[in-house]
């Protein structure tokens, strides 16, 4: 794997970040960049993470994408695991370069931890929605895979 410093440009002036050529993130205080994950063919929203230096570099240069667990704090290879790896299509960084958004296509047709193809399987009524009680509606009620079966019994950090 290159070093960060091959990859990565310094920050030196806002037209350099905003209008130039030279890949150079900004990370937050802790050390993350957040990434909004998209599946490449339909646009459909997938997953929301972060990334740390080395999850964007690992990205860049394997072409599949890598992210920080926050509940697990390791360095994150998705669907080492489950084989729902997401191969990188696209990759764009935003105008600050503060934000990325990766446009997957996905091993298995699934990115949720919970078995749903997508993270945003569930809507949230507002307005006059919300007359009722307000509870969360499923978008989607069929899983692509059986979490258990995948996973195991290993309790979720993210549930709890």
């Amino acid at each position: 794997m290159a070093a960060d410093d091959e990859l990565f440009g310094q920050r030196t002036s806002v037209e350099q970040v905003e209008e130039g050529t030279e890949l150079a993130p900004k990370f937050d205080a802790q050390g993350f960049i957040p990434c909004v994950t998209t599946d490449h063919r339909s646009g459909e929203l997938l997953m929301v993470a972060v990334m740390t230096r080395e999850a964007l570099a690992r990205t860049i240069e394997t072409g599949e994408a890598w992210y920080y667990s926050r509940s697990r704090r390791q360095l994150w290879h998705k669907g080492a695991t489950s084989g729902l790896v997401q191969k990188v299509v696209e990759m764009r960084i935003d105008d600050d370069q503060d934000c990325v958004w990766l446009r997957v296509e996905v091993a298995g047709g699934a990115s949720c931890h919970v078995g749903y193809r997508s993270c945003f399987y569930r809507r949230v009524p507002v307005g006059a929605e919300r007359v009722g009680g307000g509870k969360l509606e499923f978008m989607e009620r069929k899983k692509v895979f059986d979490p258990q079966a995948v996973y195991g019994d290993v309790p979720n950090p993210t549930q709890l």
